[in-house]
């Protein structure tokens, strides 16, 4: 029954959020956006805790394509952050608002950093390249997404400030020109340091918003002390640098975990489980 618990919770939670928002705004768009994230998460989950090979891959293009084509290239809404600091200052509270609010600021309470792991438009194409295990450990230079965090902060309020004219059609350039940027970079960074989530450590700066509350996130992967044996394949394994073995919510790189579960499958004595 464990294996269904997690899909039947993310699709509550989702569909408990569609209906609210769908009922308070009024507007059906957040019913079938919410219904069709969870449904998609839901399934996905279910697919992957039955060993369906691709299962993940094929869950990140089911959402990320949904994110990237429909809701930022046809609906022009800029989701990427500095979307968020623009509908934020309107005083907006939709689209990358509620998106960020739900998927990246509140919702690391509950599933951490699953976003990163099964819904990210930007990390579907990353995982798809040949360094799926780091090569190397990893490097000190984490504080270049805080860099990248605060430049999308100065570059909306300079908008504002200066009082720029057609910001929609600035926001939406600017959501083209980020997201082929961050390809770009992910891409070539990927093959520098021999790991498809380096771009994830090092640079994106989304992860400032889902690091705080992942330190709390009620899914997280858990060791049974009593059966593991130490032999190292669930580290080898994390495309993260994650500590799995270690319970303790200070363990290494613990707000790091996209829940992509690589460790549970290499577990050799199914010591590691998720919940």
């Amino acid at each position: 029954m464990r294996k269904y618990a997690v899909p039947l919770f993310i699709w509550l939670l989702f569909e408990i959020v569609a209906v609210t928002l769908w009922l308070t705004i009024d507007n059906i768009f957040y019913l079938f956006n919410f219904s069709y994230l969870g449904s998609c998460l839901a399934i996905g989950l279910l697919l992957y805790s039955k060993k369906v090979k691709y299962a993940r891959n094929v869950l990140q293009f089911a959402v990320g394509f949904y994110m990237l084509i429909y809701l930022g290239v046809i609906s022009n809404e800029n989701m990427q952050i500095e979307g968020f600091w623009y509908y934020l200052f309107l005083g907006v509270f939709e689209a990358a608002v509620i998106h960020y609010t739900i998927a990246k600021i509140f919702g690391p309470l509950l599933f951490g950093r699953g976003w990163c792991g099964y819904a990210c438009w930007t990390a579907m194409v990353l995982d798809l390249l040949p360094y799926k295990k780091p090569k190397y450990p990893r490097k000190k230079i984490g504080f270049i997404r805080y860099i990248v965090f605060i430049l999308s902060f100065i570059f909306v309020i300079g908008l504002f400030a200066f009082q720029v004219s057609k910001l929609e059609h600035i926001m939406f350039f600017s959501f083209i020109i980020g997201n082929v940027l961050y390809y770009m970079i992910g891409i070539v960074l990927t093959f520098t340091f021999k790991d498809n989530r380096a771009f994830c450590k090092y640079i994106c700066p989304v992860t400032v918003f889902l690091k705080p509350a992942s330190y709390f996130s009620l899914l997280r992967v858990k060791n049974n002390v009593d059966k593991c044996i130490n032999c190292g394949k669930c580290l080898r394994a994390c495309p993260m640098d994650v500590n799995v073995i270690d319970n303790s919510r200070k363990r290494r790189n613990g707000t790091e975990c996209i829940l992509c579960l690589r460790c549970i499958d290499e577990c050799p004595t199914k010591s590691l489980h998720i919940l």
